[in-house]
């Protein structure tokens, strides 16, 4: 009695261990079956060699910049991503933002939205009482099918958002399709398994037809410091047309180009870095 006991124990162990290695090669081979990220990459630049690319859902993405004043143009400038996402099924877009911070910074302008083609009945803003609850809740969000983009307001580097969570981030972007957009602000860069990694910053607005005085489309000065785009081209500046980003040329003529795999340096041009002398 004793021996056929232990042999039906014996069974059972192999039995599970059987189902859970079957289990095992099920969720490898489906993870097997998903898009590289390089192929990803490679259709997210196709045709784009003249400007600033149309990027594709699926990608995590970092967006720095040096102060929390510069929020807006952060924000502004993954708005303008979200917009080139929208599809008949995928409308909704996320704006995550922890209780304090949305009492001290405030939340989205309407008009503003407006402008960047959003309509403010899309976007739907989650205030979390932690920065466990706002990674939940961006991590669920994911999941769903209706959500173009979700933008989380994260400020600097939390403990909590480390490289090994941001590396969970990506892989649940990467299989939804949804694409992540983290707001940085602040000189650190802390690790993170981010698809692409901006450094952004608020540049002189382009003029009006008929006004020179009154500002115009909004522009931004961008350099990628961490990401393979496959073009040579590391820095822009951006104006936000309505519909899409247009690439300007610098004050040289001509957009700067690195040989690939060059480093970037992460200071900006005296051009791009200070707003405040560039309001005359």
């Amino acid at each position: 009695m004793f021996l056929f006991c232990s042999y039906s124990h014996s069974t059972m162990q192999t039995q599970n261990r059987q189902q859970r290695l079957a289990a095992l090669r099920d969720t490898i081979a489906n993870i097997e079956r998903k898009p590289a990220l390089a192929e990803m990459r490679a259709r997210a630049f196709d045709g784009a060699a003249d400007g600033f690319p149309r990027l594709p859902g699926g990608l995590l993405q970092d967006v720095c910049t040096d102060a929390v004043r510069n929020g807006g143009a952060s924000l502004g400038f993954a708005l303008g991503q979200v917009r080139t996402l929208f599809t008949p099924k995928r409308l909704a877009v996320l704006y995550l933002q922890l209780a304090a911070d949305a009492q001290f910074f405030g939340l989205p302008y309407g008009p503003g939205l407006s402008s960047f083609g959003l309509d403010p009945a899309q976007l739907v803003i989650v205030r979390a009482s932690d920065m466990q609850d706002l990674l939940w809740v961006a991590e669920e969000a994911l999941a769903c099918r209706a959500v173009a983009g979700i933008v989380a307001d994260i400020g600097g580097a939390p403990e909590m958002l480390d490289f090994t969570a941001s590396r969970r981030l990506s892989l649940r972007t990467a299989e939804s399709g949804t694409s992540l957009f983290l707001l940085r602000y602040g000189a650190d860069r802390p690790a993170s398994a981010a698809h692409l990694r901006w450094h952004l910053a608020p540049h002189r607005s382009g003029r009006k037809p008929f006004d020179d005085r009154a500002p115009g489309p909004a522009r931004w000065g961008l350099t990628l410091e961490r990401g393979n785009t496959g073009q040579n081209t590391r820095e822009w500046i951006l104006e936000w047309t309505g519909n899409a980003f247009k690439s300007l040329p610098d004050r040289a003529g001509k957009t700067r180009q690195h040989p690939p795999g060059t480093p970037v340096s992460l200071p900006l041009p005296a051009l791009l870095g200070n707003p405040i002398s560039q309001t005359g």
